[in-house]
């Protein structure tokens, strides 16, 4: 039997990237002792619904779950919940925790993520003021959200908005921050962006953008407004801030991991610079190798699926699977975005369907019009052929991409990509 089956194999992080290698390590047939170490006291569970389902109290705690609890001791998995890794030793291939706990591995997977991005200006130490990454944050924000409630949202991103539409779906007023011109400024083109921003005013949720905030005022202890540059205060019963993330990778820089601004540095099977030690998940910065291995940070489930099954397949020695085309989504009211590909260099935009409809979809082509990404609003099928036509690195006549009279799959079922 090959000794990388029988492995001893720890795991830091216990979300979703943790969470999948564990059992991707045990679908590629390793044998060996797993560790799996979290800060959390609670199994890896899906973070995506934290914002949305349950939220808005659709979906409980037990239905989040990644697998049950039976399952880690069914499957010869130790678990360290609700406790922190502190240092990584990679000469002597150990991890210690915070109470103290020596863990030695063989193989060392860093699944530790990244955090929400806090700020730093006057009050935001006040009670009331949410940040939205754990089951933790989304129980406070649901005691803060309901009828006659007012709820400030600092940053106009994904987070923010599906936040939004979960809030004043349980009777919130909801006013959302955004310091860009505005909203989704990093991360949707400006049709898309136009589309939420309008669609969201109709519901309800008033939009300030070019928001400059520069602090949060109280009443007794408690949040009680947001200031705005102009001297504006916005009244509110709490706050979430949802400004971006920033990654965890204190514990591979202080074990000598090569890291980059974007995260720990992997290579396509999500090794690092040191061996025996692979990174998976929002802290790594990787090769992307359907845009010629450019390397970029995905903040995605996907990714952190994809990267774990590729690491666990380096690690029994066996195939990584194909290499999966980047792909994410947000739910907001009866919308649901699915956007599929990264658009680098984007040089022209071809809208397919109707945006005043609420059904549409962004092909983002490059200048040679091929398809590096594609957005999609309540069209599925444009989605999934997105996803072919961007892993394909297909060509594509843009007239024929905005006729809707031309049936999608047929366009997929064109003529083949170039060698």
């Amino acid at each position: 039997m090959s000794d990388s089956l029988q492995a001893r194999v720890v795991i830091v992080g216990a979300g979703h990237g943790g969470g999948n290698a564990v059992a991707a390590l045990r679908q590629a047939g390793h044998l060996g002792p797993i560790d799996l170490v979290g800060d959390e006291p609670i199994v890896p569970y899906h973070r995506p619904p934290l914002s949305k389902a349950y939220l808005k109290g659709t979906a409980a705690m037990e239905t989040l779950k990644l697998r049950p609890e039976s399952w880690y001791a069914n499957n010869g998995i130790a678990l360290h919940l609700g406790r922190d890794a502190r240092t990584v030793d990679p000469v002597a291939r150990t991890v210690t925790l915070a109470d103290g706990t020596l863990l030695s591995y063989d193989v060392l997977i860093l699944a530790t993520g990244s955090r929400a991005r806090r700020l730093a200006i006057p009050g935001a130490d006040l009670d009331g003021i949410h940040y939205l990454r754990d089951l933790r944050d989304a129980d406070m924000i649901r005691d803060a959200v309901g009828p006659g409630r007012r709820l400030a949202i600092v940053g106009g991103g994904y987070i923010g908005l599906e936040a939004a539409a979960s809030a004043l779906s349980l009777g919130t007023e909801v006013v959302l921050l955004e310091r860009e011109a505005r909203i989704l400024s990093r991360v949707a083109c400006e049709p898309l962006a136009g589309f939420f921003d309008a669609y969201h005013r109709a519901r309800g949720l008033k939009i300030v953008t070019d928001a400059q905030v520069e602090g949060f005022v109280g009443l007794d202890g408690r949040v009680s407004g947001v200031r705005l540059g102009d001297g504006q205060v916005v009244p509110c019963d709490a706050a979430l801030v949802g400004v971006g993330a920033t990654i965890c990778d204190q514990l591979a820089r202080d074990a000598g991991l090569t890291c980059d601004a974007g995260g720990v540095v992997v290579d396509d099977d999500a090794r690092t610079s040191v061996p025996g030690i692979y990174a998976i998940g929002d802290m790594t910065w990787r090769p992307m190798p359907l845009y010629d291995g450019r390397m970029f940070r995905l903040e995605s489930v996907p990714n952190a699926v994809e990267q774990g099954r590729r690491a666990a397949a380096a690690i029994v020695g066996k195939a990584p699977p194909a290499h999966d085309v980047p792909w994410f989504w947000s739910d907001q009211y009866d919308l649901k975005l699915q956007i599929v590909g990264v658009p680098f260099d984007s040089h022209r935009l071809v809208v397919r369907g109707s945006i005043p409809d609420a059904k549409f979809a962004i092909f983002h082509l490059s200048d040679a019009w091929r398809i590096l990404a594609v957005e999609a609003v309540n069209m599925p099928q444009e989605f999934m052929a997105g996803r072919t036509l961007v892993g394909e690195k297909r060509v594509v006549d843009p007239d024929l991409l905005a006729d809707t009279g031309v049936p999608i799959k047929q366009i997929v079922q064109g003529p083949p990509p170039a060698p």
